[in-house]
């Protein structure tokens, strides 16, 4: 049995070898790609290739997984009396070896750009009133921190728009039209509300741009209720 799929961007090649797949088994396959699907998206080639061997004597099924992406190719193998369960424990291994990849490719990306001075770093573009910081925390007054902190805003948005070029599924899983401004406004309220447990071996900059992406995770998981917080943080501001 020999089953190719090719509407979506992640390619899909299926043969079995000792036994035939169900239509309602093929279909509950196709349910358990949805999070590899995303992974790879942003990827030009990705082709996964899912082979089911059904072992007679042993009485269980071995399947196997390759997914081929951009100058990269990943292998993982499962058994199990039933398919199903094989398939999905594959498609979990699958899934963290392409996180780490993409992981990697950020590393080595990022290590260009800082080599060719074009990388995109949270700095300051004025004084740092380290002293107004801390106090404003102190004292509870988040216009105050959010006024000291203002010398960061621009190139912080900066590093922003880059990310979310970078990860463009993040956008689209976001329910609000949430602007660059709006997770700028977001990385300093959180960045407010644990400045306390900042560490002081890393410099301001870093430990904000070190916060984007928990701020995006918070939009992601409460998006009413990061929304209403940053827009009333917004509005305090104007006043």
């Amino acid at each position: 049995m020999t089953f190719s799929d090719e509407s979506y961007n992640l390619r899909i090649e299926l043969d079995t070898k000792g036994c035939e797949l169900s239509a309602d088994q093929i279909e509950d396959m196709e349910l358990d790609l949805h999070t590899l699907r995303n992974l790879v998206a942003d990827f030009p080639v990705s082709d996964l290739h899912i082979t089911v061997v059904h072992h007679q004597k042993a009485r269980d099924y071995h399947v196997k997984t390759s997914l081929g992406l951009s100058g990269k190719m990943l292998f993982t193998g499962e058994r199990h009396h039933k398919v199903h369960p094989a398939f999905e424990s594959c498609i979990r291994k699958l899934t963290k070896k392409v996180r780490a990849y993409k992981r990697q490719m950020r590393v080595g990306e990022e290590a260009e750009k800082l080599a060719a001075g074009t990388r995109h770093d949270v700095a300051p573009l004025g004084e740092i009133n380290v002293e107004a910081i801390v106090q404003a925390v102190g004292d509870d007054d988040y216009q105050q921190f959010r006024h000291e902190m203002d010398v960061f805003e621009s190139s912080l948005a900066s590093r922003i728009s880059h990310w979310i070029e970078r990860y463009p599924e993040i956008g689209s899983r976001l329910e609000h039209p949430f602007q660059v401004s709006d997770i700028v406004e977001e990385v300093f309220l959180n960045a407010f509300d644990c400045f306390a447990e900042r560490s002081h071996d890393i410099p301001p900059g870093q430990w904000l741009e070190s916060l984007i992406d928990p701020s995006v995770q918070a939009l992601l998981q409460s998006p009413d209720e990061e929304y209403e917080r940053i827009q009333f943080a917004k509005m305090a501001m104007t006043d």
